[in-house]
């Protein structure tokens, strides 16, 4: 039975998407899954043993670009047995509909009645978190999710990560904690500057390491938590963020002896790790895209406006992370110092 998946188009929603594809696996031992996705998300599906292929989607959000759907979809004609969606755009169902994939499944949205044949109608009480609405569409509609649910877990290949570190000439000789200080999605998911270097400060203190991880838009909020360190202290920081291509910052998230992050991609891909993971939730709740691993805080203050799910603070203060103080979180991280985890 082969099976395509018509993947996110965020980097937490891939790792998240993996129970899927375990679920998948445990009712089709013998099932190939491949999965048509953007090509950054390469590196993510590389680290699933689950997945047989990685599909590059060369198309970016929003573009329908129809005669390219068609012709994508041509080219995987007569290869699979189902196709599951786990996007709930109508352009998303094109490439299985052009496909002529014979069972084309996927929750009820935008107008896909006659490109999906097998529709569900989402219950969000009956599935509240992103991952059980994931792992549904690997069952019949209405069937009990198994429990307990599966969780993310990317596999790293020793090789490349001794490669990521002698590219940017890290050493293990000293505890490393990684920061993960930015987020996609907007300033309402970012834990401000100084509250990080006050956390770096506390750990290098105490004989730690700090590497910062992220895009290149996070490269300046990376300087600015080492600009507030002083010096003898800033030289036991190195801030990756844009110069690691993805798969790099896997692999040396692989080596962190406890991380940081804001709700965002990459504290996703450190739990699908298994580090030791302090997780900061200001505009927006655990309850809905929590980090699914085994040493896990999460710190939020809860204050009354959140979670409100805007990008920007309607009031213009952002007090659900700002008043949230660095005590909590090195708090947090002394409560994960007990917990010894290997890396995979």
């Amino acid at each position: 039975m082969n099976i395509l998946i018509v993947g996110p188009s965020w980097v937490g929603d891939m790792v998240m998407a993996q129970t899927l594809f375990q679920c998948l696996k445990q009712r089709h031992p013998q099932c190939e899954i491949d999965v048509l996705a953007p090509e950054w998300s390469r590196p993510i599906l590389e680290r699933m043993p689950e997945v047989r292929r990685a599909l590059s989607f060369p198309l970016g959000h929003g573009a329908l670009e129809l005669a390219t759907r068609r012709r994508i979809g041509k080219s995987l004609a007569g290869q699979y047995d189902q196709a599951i969606l786990l996007p709930n755009s109508l352009k998303s169902a094109l490439v299985p509909f052009f496909a002529g994939i014979p069972k084309r499944t996927g929750w009820r949205g935008e107008f896909r009645y006659g490109l999906l044949n097998d529709v569900r109608t989402l219950d969000k009480e009956r599935y509240p978190l992103m991952i059980e609405r994931f792992m549904a569409l690997a069952y019949e509609p209405n069937v009990e999710l198994p429990k307990p649910y599966p969780r993310p877990s990317l596999q790293i290949d020793p090789v490349t990560r001794e490669a990521a570190l002698s590219k940017f000439g890290l050493t293990l000789d000293r505890p490393v904690l990684a920061l993960c200080p930015g987020a996609e999605f907007g300033e309402s998911k970012r834990w401000p500057s100084e509250h990080y270097a006050k956390v770096a400060e506390a750990r290098i203190r105490e004989g730690w390491q700090v590497w910062l991880f992220g895009s290149k838009n996070d490269h300046a909020v990376g300087e600015d938590i080492r600009a507030r360190l002083i010096p003898g202290l800033r030289e036991e920081s190195v801030n990756l963020s844009g110069d690691t291509s993805l798969a790099e910052a896997i692999d040396l998230l692989s080596c962190a002896d406890s991380v940081v992050s804001n709700d965002s991609g990459l504290m996703h891909v450190a739990a699908a790790l298994n580090r030791p993971l302090v997780a900061v939730y200001g505009s927006t709740s655990p309850g809905f895209t929590p980090p699914l691993a085994e040493h896990v805080e999460v710190v939020r203050l809860g204050i009354e406006c959140s979670p409100c799910f805007d990008r920007t603070c309607r009031f213009g203060h952002y007090n659900c992370l700002r008043q949230l103080m660095p005590d909590a979180v090195n708090d947090a991280l002394q409560k994960l110092q007990g917990s010894v985890v290997e890396v995979h």
